[in-house]
């Protein structure tokens, strides 16, 4: 077990009392467990703090007025509020390592498919769902972020063309464009070299903002290719809108006592299947922007600052593939094993983040 460094800056809390903090963590641990109300008496027996039921409960009122913990009526228990959950992950939570077997079995299924990204994602986001319950999301790697290794462009017919990205990190993006002008080859060969001394080296989103710039020079072009590229620099250098997110897990998740209501499960399902709107989520995750590697972030509940996704949690992290950055996390209601979860994330960042992943290039096709 090991104590982790707060996962997200959030604003400053109430300092707690020793039995005040003892009492929370054992609040947050019992309904992460059982999903109920947790109430004096029973916390009074299972714990080992050598306190009345009453003393408990003061305590427990205590937090309730610092705004830890709440409940729903008079006589219930009490459950932790979103502030509750947010102390327990930054300052009460212990970090239980995965288990050898567990890490044994990730590094021998990951391992076999290091030379197929597509299936490695799958496979990751797979095993992340079955292992936690929750939704297990992988975002390949952003194009973007990657540096430019070189740029062809291949006349497919008298009408079409093809423009290859090539990123150092083996990333492929090829878009496929209809035209009508009339290209010669010498010609194509001489502005497609140009265009190579001139990006090649660059981060994809630095081409994107200073192509016009960088090609100034070039606007007798004959093939018509450098006022191409120019005019579809957002999309050619940008990352597809769908295509780098994979999940899994949803049945596990679905199972949760959170989804009894239909209500939840068609909001939940919504969510899932607009990939758009998850790639984001997961990219601008709360604290992503001060991840490095591997380095996990946590965002409860309105912290993630969008009332669609305020009942849930998600923990991610980031791996890179050669220059070029990918995410891979977990998504469930607020009440979730942070624990176990930050375990999986932690690890799955570091097994997907290494060259051996490199072994075959990803390819991202789109026709305009």
């Amino acid at each position: 077990m090991r104590q982790r460094r707060p996962t997200y800056q959030g604003i400053e809390s109430p300092a707690l009392t020793d039995r005040e903090r003892a009492i929370l963590r054992l609040v947050v641990r019992n309904f992460i467990a059982t999903a109920g109300p947790v109430g004096s008496r029973k916390l009074a027996r299972q714990s080992s703090l050598g306190l009345s039921a009453a003393t408990v409960r003061n305590t427990m009122s205590d937090l309730e007025e610092l705004g830890y913990l709440r409940h729903r009526h008079r006589s219930s228990g009490r459950m932790p509020t979103e502030q509750g959950y947010r102390a327990f992950v930054n300052e009460l939570m212990e970090t239980p390592e995965l288990s050898a077997e567990e890490q044994q079995l990730l590094n021998e299924r990951l391992d076999r498919l290091m030379g197929d990204a597509d299936t490695l994602f799958q496979e990751t986001s797979r095993l992340l769902g079955v292992m936690s319950n929750l939704l297990g999301v992988v975002l390949s790697p952003k194009i973007s972020t990657g540096v430019l290794e070189r740029l062809d462009v291949v006349q497919l017919s008298e009408s079409n063309i093809m423009i290859v990205i090539s990123v150092r990190s083996l990333l492929v993006k090829t878009i496929v464009y209809e035209t009508n002008m009339e290209i010669q080859r010498e010609d194509l060969d001489r502005v497609v070299s140009i265009l190579n001394e001139r990006l090649a080296g660059l981060r994809l989103e630095e081409i994107r903002q200073n192509y016009g710039t960088r090609t100034r020079d070039l606007d007798h072009d004959p093939t018509g290719i450098v006022q191409l590229i120019l005019n579809e620099s957002a999309v050619l250098f940008s990352d597809p809108v769908r295509g780098r997110l994979t999940h899994s897990g949803t049945p596990g998740l679905l199972a949760q006592p959170e989804f009894q209501s239909t209500s939840k499960v068609r909001q939940l399902m919504n969510l899932i299947e607009n990939e758009g709107y998850v790639v984001q989520l997961f990219d601008q995750a709360p604290g992503s922007q001060l991840q490095t590697n591997h380095w996990v972030s946590v965002g409860i509940g309105s912290e993630i600052q969008d009332e669609t996704v305020s009942p849930y949690s998600i923990v991610t992290a980031r791996y890179n593939v050669g220059q070029s950055t990918g995410t891979v996390g977990l998504l469930g209601p607020m009440r979730m094993d942070y624990g176990r979860a930050i375990s999986l994330v932690e690890t799955m960042a570091s097994l997907l983040d290494r060259p051996a992943i490199t072994g075959s290039r990803q390819q991202v096709h789109t026709n305009v």
